[in-house]
C-alpha cells in the first residue's frame, strides 16, 4: 500500500468514527493555522479574499471554510479526499453560502477547475506527495495567488524535519480508539523551498511555532508563499558534466547567542566546546542554515530576521578551503538541550571574561571576528566582513542592515 494510500484509509476510519459520535468542531472565531488556539497568525496571511475564490486544501469538516465565508466574505470550495470526511462537511454546513464541498482528489479536481485566486492547506498537504500537489496547485491558481501551508516540523514523535523528500511514520492519536498509522513529508522549511520554488511558487516567509508547553517538542511550521506570473520561454544554459567535482571547499556557520549568562556553547563528542552549526546544505541560504542547526542541535527556535550574518571566514584545512559563514542570533524561543543523534550537546552558557579552553577552531574564529577584544587564540583566517550589520564589534546593535559581504579585512589570531 503506497503512503497515500495508508493516509486516505487512515482519514477514512477516522471520519467513520467521529460520524458514529456525531462529532462536528464548532466554527472558530478566527482562523488558526496551528493546533493551539490563540498562537499565529489569523486569517489577513491569505490576503483580502472578500468575493475571491478560495481553496481549502484536505477541508475535513469545513469549519474552516465556513469561518471563510462567513467572516471575510470568501467564495470557498473545501475539498476533501476522505469521503466521510466530507459527509461530515456536508451534514453540517450544505446550505452556508458562499462555501462548497467537493470530495476529490485535488490534484485530479484542479486539472479541470478555473483557476483559485487563493489556496491553504491546515495540516493536510503533508500527507499528500508533494511532487504531485505542487505542481497541480501552480496550475490551479491564478498568478500572484498566495498559497499558505501549516505543515509539522518537529514531528509527533520529536523528531526533527526531514533532509530528505520522503514521507515517514506518524500516528493520528484518538483519546478512545485505536491508533491510525499515517505516512506524512515531515520536512525542513529548505526542503520545502526548493520544491515550492521548483514547481512555480515564490516562499516568502517561514514561521516556526513551539507548542505552548515547554515540555513538548512538537513545532508547527507556517509557509507563506506565492504563485509565481507565467513566465516566457527560457534561454538555455548548457548543462555541468555528469562527473562529480573533486571536492575543494566545505562550507558551514557558526551562530552566536548571548544571553545575561553569557555565551551559547556546546561539548562536542570529540571533546571540543563549539557554537552551535554544521555544514550548508544544497540550496540553503546562511541565515536557513543558522535557523535550521539551532534547532537540530538545540531544540531553539529563531526566525530569519532574527539572524543577522556577521561576515565570512576562509581558511584551509590540509588542501580544502573551508568557508565558515558567523552569525549573531538576536533572540530565540526555548532552553538549549542536548538532541537525540547530534554530536554536540551538554549546552551551557559561558560568561565572556571566562570562556574555556579548547574551543573549536571555526567557533574560535567567529567569536574573535564579532568581538576582536576577546583573548583567543586559533590559526589564522581571512574575514571578510558584512558591509553593515545590527551590532558593532562589541555586540552593541545599530540600525540598518545591507548585502553581505563586502569588505575584506585579514584576520590573523596565532
Amino acid at each position: 500500500m503506497s503512503a497515500e494510500e495508508t493516509n486516505a484509509r487512515a482519514w477514512h476510519i477516522y471520519g467513520q468514527r467521529q460520524l458514529a459520535r456525531a462529532n462536528t468542531p464548532p466554527i472558530p472565531d478566527r482562523l488558526g493555522w496551528t493546533p493551539w488556539e490563540g498562537i499565529g497568525p489569523g486569517a489577513e496571511v491569505l490576503g483580502d479574499v472578500t468575493g475571491r475564490r478560495v481553496l481549502d486544501i484536505g477541508s475535513r469538516t469545513g469549519h474552516h471554510a465556513v469561518h471563510l465565508a462567513q467572516a471575510h466574505g470568501a467564495r470557498v470550495t473545501g475539498i476533501e479526499l476522505s469521503p466521510t470526511q466530507h459527509e461530515r462537511a456536508v451534514s453540517a454546513h450544505a446550505d452556508v453560502d458562499g462555501v462548497e464541498f467537493v470530495q476529490a482528489d485535488v490534484t485530479e479536481y484542479l486539472a479541470g477547475a478555473e483557476p483559485f485566486d487563493a489556496a491553504y492547506a491546515i495540516g493536510t498537504l503533508a500527507f499528500i506527495d508533494p511532487h504531485r500537489s505542487l505542481p497541480a496547485l501552480r496550475d490551479g491558481l491564478l498568478p500572484g495567488a498566495p498559497l499558505i501551508l501549516s505543515l509539522l516540523h518537529t514531528d509527533l514523535h520529536g523528531r526533527g524535519p526531514s533532509t530528505e523528500v520522503a514521507p515517514r511514520e506518524q500516528t493520528i492519536l484518538l483519546r478512545d480508539d485505536p491508533p491510525l498509522p499515517t505516512q506524512m513529508w515531515v520536512l525542513a522549511p529548505q526542503l520545502w523551498e526548493g520544491l515550492l520554488t521548483e514547481y512555480g511558487f515564490r516562499l516568502e516567509t517561514v514561521d516556526l511555532f513551539p507548542h505552548p508547553d515547554e515540555s513538548a517538542s512538537v513545532i508547527q511550521q507556517l509557509l507563506r508563499a506565492r504563485r509565481l506570473p507565467d513566465q516566457p520561454a527560457r534561454v538555455s544554459s548548457r548543462p555541468r558534466s555528469t562527473r562529480a567535482p573533486a571536492p575543494h571547499a566545505a562550507v558551514g556557520v557558526g551562530a552566536i547567542l548571548l544571553s545575561e549568562q553569557g555565551i551559547l556553547l556546546g561539548r562536542h563528542r570529540l571533546g571540543t566546546l563549539e557554537l552551535p552549526g554544521g555544514s550548508v546544505e544544497a540550496g540553503e541560504s546562511f541565515e536557513n542554515a543558522v535557523i535550521r542547526e539551532l534547532a537540530e542541535e538545540t531544540g531553539l527556535v529563531t526566525r530569519a530576521e532574527n539572524v543577522e550574518l556577521l561576515g565570512t571566514l576562509v581558511d584551509h584545512v590540509e588542501g580544502v578551503l573551508r568557508v565558515t559563514v558567523g552569525a549573531l542570533v538576536h533572540s530565540w524561543q526555548g532552553r538549549p538541550a542536548t538532541q537525540p543523534d547530534e554530536s554536540v550537546g551538554d549546552w551551557a552558557w559561558y560568561p565572556l571574561d571566562q570562556l574555556p579552553d579548547d574551543l573549536f577552531v571555526c567557533s574560535a574564529q567567529i567569536l574573535t571576528a564579532w568581538r576582536p577584544d576577546l583573548p583567543i587564540d586559533h590559526p589564522p583566517a581571512h574575514f571578510t566582513r558584512c558591509a553593515a550589520t545590527h551590532s558593532d564589534p562589541r555586540g552593541v546593535p545599530s540600525a540598518g542592515r545591507r548585502p553581505c559581504c563586502s569588505a575584506s579585512t585579514p584576520m590573523t589570531r596565532a
